[in-house]
Formats: C-alpha cells, sequence, structure tokens
C-alpha cells in the first residue's frame, strides 16, 4: 500500500490487493492525493478472477469515493451497449449481416435499407451527425425522438470510405435495434443480458432515483486548454474534417453532461454510469474465453469474433484518427501504443475498460476528474494502469518509461 497522509490515505474496506499488482495498485492511489484530483475506481481481472479492485479520493466536496461510488462514463458505454448485442447476436435473435430495416423497418427510408447491423457496431453507418438533427437540442436527451430522427435522416457518403465515429448517435441505434429485435426496453436488456449473468447491477443509462446518492461529481467542464470543446471548434467548421466532427456534437453539449439531465435519459452512446468493478468484469469474461469467476457471460467463439481487431485502415472521418472499431469496441491503448492485442471502449474524461485476451487480462477505470489540466477530454491515466497491469500479469518487472500523461480521447 503506498504511503499516503491522514488526508489521502484510502479507506481499505474491502478492497483487494493481490500482490503481484501493488506496482497497479500504487500508481493509481499516486492519482488521486489531493481534493482536486477528485477520486476514482480501479479493477483489474486476470483469467477470470479478480486481482485488483481499489478506489481512492473524493467523489464530491468532502465525501470520500467509496466501493460502491458510481461515475458518468461518457462512452464507455458503448462497449456495454455492443456486449448487450453479441449476446443476443449469438442466441440468433440478431444477425451481424442483417439490414438494420430487418428489425426496424423505417430505418430503410433515405437510402438506408442496405445498411447492415455490422456497419452500424463499426460506425460505418454514416449518422453521426447530431447538430440540426432535431430542433430542440433537449430533445436529444429523448430516445424515441432521436432514433425518429435518425430513421428518417440520409447517410453520410462518406461512410462508404471509412468509418465515421458516431460520439452521439451510437448508442440511440444500438438500443433501438434491440429493442425492436426483442420487443424490449433496452434498460431492461442490460439488466438480462448483463447485470444477472455477472452478478452485478452497476451498469445503468439512466441512473434510477434511489442509486443517485452513489453519484460522483463530475469536474471540471470538457475542453482544451479550458475553452469549450463545441466552442473551439466552431471557427474551423468549413473545414472538410472538422465539419464532420462538429456535426457529431452540439453546442452546449458539454455543459449538459455536467448537469442532472444525463441521468434521466437513456443514451447508451455516452451517458453510461458504472463502477470500475462491473466493467472489469464484463470485460473479464471477454478477456477470458466468454467466463468470470463461474459464471459465463458469452461463447468463447464470440469472444473469437470480437478479438479480430482489423489490420490498419483509414483515419476515422470524425476523429481524424484510426482507433480501428470493430464490432462495437476499438482498439486499446496500453502505455503509448494502440495495439491489436487489445480491446474495449474508453470515455472522454478519462474512464474506460479494456480486455486483452491474449494474456486474459481486463482492466477498468472509473473517475469524476475528467482529464488533465491542459486537457479534460482524455489523458493517459487508463492506458499508464493498462500497461503496468499487464507487466504485473506477465511478471515483467517494471523499469518505468511510462508518461505520466498522454492526451486520449475516444468518446
Amino acid at each position: 500500500m503506498p504511503s499516503a497522509s491522514s488526508d489521502s490515505a484510502p479507506s481499505v474496506g474491502n478492497m483487494l490487493i493481490d500482490e503481484r499488482f501493488t506496482v497497479v495498485a500504487a500508481k493509481f492511489f499516486a492519482m488521486f492525493r489531493r481534493r482536486r484530483q477528485g477520486g476514482g475506481g480501479l479493477a483489474v481481472y486476470l483469467h477470470g478472477a479478480p486481482v485488483l479492485d481499489i478506489w481512492a479520493g473524493w467523489a464530491d466536496g468532502d465525501r470520500r469515493w467509496h466501493a460502491d461510488t458510481l461515475a458518468l462514463s461518457y462512452s464507455t458505454g458503448k462497449g456495454v451497449a455492443a456486449t448487450v448485442v453479441h449476446r443476443l447476436a449469438e442466441r440468433g435473435v440478431l444477425d451481424y449481416d442483417a439490414p438494420v430495416a430487418t428489425y426496424w423497418p423505417e430505418f430503410a427510408a433515405q437510402g438506408k435499407d442496405a445498411i447492415t447491423v455490422r456497419d452500424v457496431l463499426n460506425h460505418r453507418a454514416g449518422l453521426q451527425r447530431t447538430r440540426g438533427l432535431l430542433d430542440d437540442p433537449a430533445d436529444l436527451l429523448d430516445h424515441d425522438a432521436v432514433a425518429a430522427a435518425i430513421a428518417a435522416s440520409a447517410p453520410d457518403p462518406l461512410r462508404l470510405r471509412a468509418s465515421g465515429y458516431h460520439g452521439l448517435t451510437f448508442g440511440t441505434i444500438v438500443a433501438e435495434i434491440a429493442q425492436r429485435a426483442t420487443g424490449r426496453a433496452f434498460t431492461e436488456l442490460v439488466r438480462t443480458e448483463l447485470a444477472e449473468p455477472l452478478g452485478d447491477n452497476d451498469f445503468y443509462f439512466g441512473v434510477p432515483q434511489q442509486q443517485r446518492h452513489r453519484l460522483a461529481k463530475l469536474s471540471p467542464r470538457l475542453g482544451v486548454a479550458r475553452v469549450p470543446f463545441d466552442r473551439m471548434i466552431a471557427p474551423f467548421a468549413s473545414l472538410r474534417m472538422v465539419h464532420a466532427a462538429r456535426g457529431a456534437v452540439y453546442d452546449g453539449w458539454a455543459d449538459m453532461t455536467l448537469g442532472d439531465q444525463p441521468y434521466d435519459a437513456m443514451m447508451p452512446g455516452w451517458n453510461g454510469v458504472f463502477t470500475a468493478r462491473a466493467l472489469a468484469e464484463m470485460y473479464g469474461a471477454i478477456a477470458n474465453d466468454g467466463t468470470v469467476g463461474h459464471r459465463r457471460l458469452l461463447r468463447p467463439e464470440t469472444t473469437r469474433l470480437i478479438a479480430r481487431m482489423p489490420p490498419n485502415g483509414r483515419f476515422d472521418y470524425v476523429l481524424g484518427a484510426a482507433p480501428h472499431f470493430a464490432l462495437g469496441y476499438h482498439r486499446g491503448i496500453v502505455g503509448t501504443k494502440l495495439t491489436r492485442q487489445a480491446l474495449g471502449h474508453f470515455g472522454i474524461g478519462g474512464s474506460g475498460g479494456i480486455a486483452m485476451p491474449g494474456i486474459g487480462l481486463s482492466v477498468a477505470f472509473v473517475t469524476n476528474h475528467l482529464g488533465n489540466h491542459a486537457m479534460s477530454l482524455g489523458d493517459a491515466r487508463l492506458p499508464v494502469l493498462a500497461a503496468l497491469a499487464q507487466r504485473a500479469a506477465l511478471g515483467v518487472e517494471d523499469t518505468g518509461g511510462l508518461p505520466d500523461s498522454l492526451d486520449v480521447a475516444v468518446g
């Protein structure tokens, strides 16, 4: 356990620290020594068993982070939503290569009849735009209104050339497909397809009132060098790549995500709320042939399909980067490398989950302190912790060399 002052020392409670992973724990605790650094949770599973389950810092003002503290984790939820789809697909409820319109007939409008479920999972549907999608941006919190507007929209023709990250719309499309295919609410599917098989209820897209006392308060406002993201990119909107990125968000979305409104909505693309423990269990199953502990989440053949990350390809035309999306996840960033040996999903602000199927390892991190002093959109905390966990799992002695800060922003 790292040394710390009485003000910053973690309350051990029911924490778990496998001695092989003490270096990882020490690095994590060092991230939350001061109140202004907020707080967070970290969980690691190896071969389906927990080896780290720790937390530190402050959830809000004088309220410490506890074992059950929840954090809004933005696009981390995309990987969770995708896992629900894989559960349905392996039972034949969904077919990856079926047109979306097979389940959602209205989706065929405006030439979208050939877009498949696989296209959606790979961010190749060309439906990333939210700016102007609805007359009132507040309606973007209404799942039914957003789904109807997307169904009536024309796809971006750039989708035929590369992926275009569906930052705010991915979860809406995935959830609507799942709802249409099953006739059940997506929140119910999250419960039956994830929470119950894993024995962990802490997967939320819309947090019930009785659970909101567990929420950590987020800070600071999303931006770069304290300039709000949407304001920062507005002057460059005429540039083709920036135009695509700006169209995928709308003015004021960053402010909205720091308020109470997201907790009432069901938007699996960006308002997922989790504990690190829940995420690590889910990715632990993906990394371990579908099982975690004595519970089976997915079949081995499904996890092998998920683990087939694509080769290097074109830059995503929204992100201007190449995260290489595949079936709802992207390549994992471990240390300073984007690697085919890891997959998962990061969220804006730094939270996320990673699976490393080759070594049976999963790492999940959630926090209420968004990014670092230069950029709140993302940072290197999860990649650094993942690299240290990877070394520990492989029995490699840590020799340093990992950065303290690296800008990482996927969603």
